[in-house]
């Protein structure tokens, strides 16, 4: 338990730095980072031969437009197929996580499109690098309004897969979207929770109060400068860890900071939020009404040593029937980022062949 308390404070505080830390300008070498969509095309993983990827673009009902990659098996047939809709992980690109998820479920036969949530990645939307529980809900309804209006895809056959703090957005977007058939979420995050409460729900009131006054502030300085702060700190370089760090904290520079998951425009690899990010989150909880989704099936998939295991197991029990709830035995949180012998692609092939029917 004091391995666990120990562990709570230095992810608060690692997520505190993220959220929280700003500077009155913005460096030109930040916005470099966060406005170059013209990087050499960079992917974390290797196309199938079996699949065909397009980059693709639509706009959601905010009028963003945003850019995905199609993943279609290039052995499709003539019947239309089942399509999902991919994002995550938070603050990360299309690149990463969500187009490994997109190349192996159209190797199984599905429809796939991986995209950049609005104001991150290839999407537009400005200022970059923000996120809103709203905004992001709505990318995934647009994402199943791009779905359904393509001739190879059938539209009463729609899925979203969520990753990470997008497993949150998309459990919030089936909820009010009647056209999604059926939801997984992987390594699942609930972005308002965390925000709103802490980690382990451990912020105090006093503590809220707090980060609600310097988030005004900053509102003011981001209105004198004219543009908005970014955050100063984000993930560790690999050379800066000691070994000494919690295992979350080893396992998203593992990923996000070395080859095996950096991308030059995910905002976890290569730059941060605003310092403001966290405002929208701090009240409007995504849950809320996920018991709405039945009976629309829900899968969600946890590792049994990943931090925000809690997460899961609490949407878990807020859900209603059909829900399934998927431990994997030994996996951290970033486990289920890419490690295709974690992931249980044949278990998620056969929850979406079943319920997009």
């Amino acid at each position: 338990m004091n391995r666990l308390k120990t562990a709570t404070i230095m992810l608060a505080g690692l997520f505190m730095l993220v959220t929280q830390a700003c500077t009155n300008t913005n460096t030109t070498k930040e916005k470099e980072n966060m406005k170059n969509t013209e990087t050499e095309e960079h992917y974390t993983f290797e196309l199938s031969d079996k699949v065909t990827r397009e980059k693709v673009s639509f706009k959601n009902r905010y009028g963003i437009t945003l850019v995905g990659d199609l993943y279609l098996p290039k052995d499709r047939g003539t019947e239309p197929l089942p399509a999902l809709a991919i994002s995550g992980p938070y603050g990360a690109v299309k690149e990463q996580s969500s187009g490994l998820y997109a190349n192996e479920f159209a190797q199984r036969g599905f429809a796939v499109v991986a995209f950049d949530p609005s104001y991150t990645g290839e999407s537009g939307g400005e200022p970059r690098n923000v996120a809103s529980p709203d905004i992001n809900t709505e990318d995934f309804s647009a994402a199943i309004d791009f779905l359904g209006v393509q001739p190879f895809v059938n539209r009463e056959r729609v899925g979203i897969m969520g990753i990470c703090g997008f497993g949150g957005m998309g459990l919030n977007a089936t909820a009010a979207d009647k056209r999604v058939k059926a939801i997984a979420v992987a390594s699942m995050y609930d972005m308002s929770r965390v925000t709103a409460r802490g980690y382990f729900d451990s912020m105090t009131p006093e503590q809220r109060s707090q980060m609600l006054e310097q988030l005004g502030q900053q509102r003011w300085k981001d209105a004198e400068a004219g543009s908005p702060a970014y955050g100063t700190q984000g993930l560790p370089e690999p050379e800066q860890l000691t070994g000494d760090e919690p295992e979350f904290v080893k396992g998203y520079v593992n990923y996000y900071k070395t080859e095996r998951g950096f991308h030059e425009r995910s905002i976890n690899s290569n730059g941060s939020w605003t310092a403001t990010n966290a405002l929208s989150f701090m009240n409007m909880p995504l849950l809320t009404y996920i018991n709405e989704i039945t009976p629309r099936p829900i899968l969600i998939i946890a590792g049994e040593n990943a931090h925000s295991r809690y997460f899961s197991e609490d949407a878990y029990k807020a859900a209603n029937e059909p829900k399934e709830l998927m431990i994997i035995p030994g996996a951290v949180h970033t486990d289920l980022y890419d490690k295709k012998d974690v992931i249980p692609f044949d278990k998620l092939e056969s929850f979406f062949k079943e319920n997009l029917k």
